[in-house]
């Protein structure tokens, strides 16, 4: 049976391991570890290819208790309590060598149910739990489980790392043995990788596969473009760079970055986003970031939203990247953003007060009698169409929520409610 080359040049010792030297090299946390022999629970969290479930594998190499593993997509809750009871039983015996370790792969995929039934072994030391995951363990491990096991990044491979496995493949493996290997370029061979080792290693598989048995093995950039023909973009609209992405654009439009905001719009359209998702994203900033500085900004974004439903795709990149750019160039204030949280906190501390009696209504007799309404004072009545009177509670007086930013379009709103409310003060 045929193996990958992936497979074939997967490291059996830290030594020949590549990459996370913040966990593996020499003094780091996880190298201490292994070599003492004392492994706690811990989850590693990265991206795919880089190293994960390697490290998971060296640990069953050469830490000489029971290991087991199981695979989050193929396993049920019966499959974890069968696998928890083995342990058990290694932990009890008296030939038992230590604490059996039991490796998840894919441990986001366990849905609460399952996370549950690993609790108590986990709580009891009964195994030492080692779980691997893509995805943001804060979001897909039950907080009680996460408490219980340290969580340790693990980051795509640097260029040298992959350049280092590149040369390793080619010098050691099998499949480049009495063969020619010309190395000529290499930058489309690492942006397709993009910092996973696999996929690097998947490449050159396909690059050979291509070749007859007296052809040299070349690399450069027109070949491997030429054999993988694909959207070198990492993205994954589930997974955590989702999640980096929309923040980066966000943020570059916050920051008043128009070139920015474009890249990052451009890599949420390569990376296959939903367009919808993105005219969400700036509806919602165009409230929170510009607001009152221009609210012209929020009915351009809400424009923008309803015509993507209207001209659909591919055509509606024109239309984010219009409102992207004039998101990015606008003034900006969170005052109202601001302004609404405050108001809320101080809801929640002070209770429900009751609303005076002359802002209510007095539908009913019932209630005009019991002095639903009276002496308010209808604002249309009076000079500039408006009264000064008591709009809030009694007992809490008149907290300022709405502060205003320094820019024009709120100093003038500033002016006008100084005018209104306080026509004797220096603003006025």
């Amino acid at each position: 049976m045929y193996e990958p080359l992936a497979e074939r040049l997967r490291p059996r010792s830290l030594d020949e391991y590549i990459g996370q030297k913040h966990l593996v090299g020499q003094g780091a946390v996880l190298r201490r570890m292994i070599e003492s022999g004392n492994i706690s629970s811990f989850i590693l969290w990265g991206p795919p290819g880089v190293g994960k479930t390697t490290i998971a594998r060296i640990i069953a190499e050469q830490i000489k208790v029971p290991f087991y593993t199981l695979s989050a997509v193929s396993s049920g809750v019966k499959d974890v309590r069968d696998i928890l009871d083995r342990c058990k039983a290694d932990a009890e015996s008296v030939f038992s060598k230590g604490r059996p370790i039991l490796f998840i792969d894919e441990i986001h995929r366990f849905n609460k149910s399952q996370q549950d039934s690993l609790l108590g072994a986990v709580e009891r030391g009964t195994v030492t739990l080692i779980g691997a995951t893509t995805e943001n363990p804060s979001f897909e491990v039950i907080r009680p489980l996460l408490s219980r096991a340290q969580v340790y990044v693990l980051n795509p491979l640097e260029k040298e790392d992959l350049l280092e496995l590149l040369n390793r493949a080619v010098t050691t493996d099998k499949m480049f043995e009495g063969r020619e290997v010309k190395i000529e370029s290499t930058d489309a061979l690492l942006r397709f990788s993009g910092g996973d080792a696999r996929k690097l290693l998947n490449i050159l598989d396909l690059i050979m596969q291509s070749l007859n048995a007296t052809e040299p093995f070349v690399i450069n950039d027109e070949i491997v473009t030429d054999r993988l023909q694909q959207n070198p973009m990492a993205f994954d609209k589930n997974g955590e760079m989702h999640y980096d992405i929309i923040s980066a654009f966000i943020k570059s439009v916050r920051g008043s970055d128009p070139d920015a905001a474009i890249y990052w719009l451009a890599r949420l359209i390569a990376g296959g986003e939903d367009p919808k998702f993105i005219a969400r994203r700036l509806v919602i900033l165009a409230s929170e970031d510009i607001g009152l500085a221009n609210p012209n900004a929020l009915l351009l974004a809400n424009a923008t939203f309803d015509a993507l439903a209207k001209i659909g795709w591919p055509e509606g990149r024109i239309i984010l990247a219009e409102c992207a750019i004039y998101l990015a160039t606008s003034p900006k204030s969170n005052s109202a953003y601001l302004a609404i949280d405050s108001a809320l906190q101080f809801v929640q501390q002070s209770g429900n007060a009751p609303v005076p009696l002359h802002l209510r209504n007095a539908p009913t007799k019932l209630m005009e009698q019991l002095g639903y309404g009276k002496d308010y004072k209808y604002a249309h009545d009076f000079p500039g169409h408006f009264v000064n009177q008591q709009y809030m509670p009694e007992e809490i007086h008149h907290p300022t929520f709405w502060n205003p930013c320094p820019n024009p379009q709120e100093a003038k709103l500033q002016e006008r409610m100084n005018k209104l409310w306080h026509p004797d003060s220096e603003n006025s």
